[in-house]
């Protein structure tokens, strides 16, 4: 089976300092894995600080790596150029971040956003055919057309434009999306459908999903295959549920140890001990 994505000995380092003094600050050290064309949800795990969302911008062609590389389908995408080539990279791998307040501009429709997008992706011009988009994308995620149209993001709970932010990532039929802490800034209540719901993603559109998190329980819940992260550096990889049964490195066994019970963060009761961790 060929591969999706290839990370391969990818590193981002940051200068710190000015021209006379400087530090370097080493985000991303050496990080190798492969997806393949099975569909997968692949999660990062680590605290603050680990570089585990350094790593997604690199995967999203946002920033450079300074060392190693990334394909896709193939291509190398290390260093996109041109307008043409970035645009047929986004159609193929979308992004949903962490935050949907911050994803919608308060002043503006979100509906808007749908047609946008399928203007922008899918060359959709007539108003039919952005609202038949709109509304196929929304009904993937639970939501209709009729349910969101004309209205301000205010007007919309934080699940629901996290549904709508992910219907739009749907338009243009990505094979590959990467989820940036999807669910923390979501009400506890309906952080379980959000996850479900990347689940069925994978199972119903075959779509691959880069799911990253610094909470373990979720971990447990949604992956395949995981990679634990710290400082940087990939401590632990491998199945989902090998790996989260029986950690090897100190550090997993400590993320493990936080964690209440297995699913306690889904339902927003496990403690948030992990971004509070000191590191050792």
């Amino acid at each position: 089976m060929s591969a999706l994505l290839e990370v391969d000995h990818v590193g981002k380092t940051y200068v710190m300092g000015g021209l006379l003094s400087h530090d370097e600050v080493r985000a991303v050290d050496d990080v190798s894995f492969t997806l393949t064309e099975k569909p997968e949800i692949f999660t990062i795990i680590g605290e603050s600080g680990s570089g585990k969302s350094t790593l997604a911008r690199m995967i999203l062609a946002e920033a450079p790596p300074t060392s190693g590389t990334i394909r896709f389908e193939g291509k190398d995408v290390t260093h996109l150029r041109g307008r043409k080539e970035r645009l047929a990279f986004m159609k193929r791998v979308q992004p949903i971040f962490q935050n949907p307040f911050e994803a919608f501009n308060p002043l503006k429709k979100v509906d808007r956003y749908l047609y946008m997008t399928a203007r922008h992706f899918n060359g959709a011009r007539k108003r039919a055919d952005l609202e038949a988009q709109a509304d196929i994308a929304l009904k993937k995620v639970g939501l209709s057309l009729a349910e969101v149209k004309g209205r301000f993001p205010n007007e919309l709970s934080g699940g629901q434009l996290q549904r709508i932010a992910i219907a739009r990532a749907l338009i243009p039929e990505p094979a590959l999306i990467v989820a940036d802490e999807p669910v923390s800034m979501v009400d506890a209540s309906l952080r379980t459908s959000i996850v479900n719901l990347f689940m069925d993603l994978r199972d119903t559109l075959g779509v691959s999903i880069i799911y990253i998190t610094h909470d373990l329980a979720t971990a447990d819940y949604i992956s395949d295959r995981i990679i634990i992260m710290r400082k940087g550096e990939v401590v632990e990889a491998g199945d989902a549920r090998t790996v989260l049964a029986n950690p090897q490195h100190p550090y997993s066994i400590e993320l493990k140890n936080a964690v209440l019970s297995p699913d306690a963060a889904i339902h927003g009761t496990a403690l948030d001990t992990v971004d509070a961790m000191e590191p050792t």
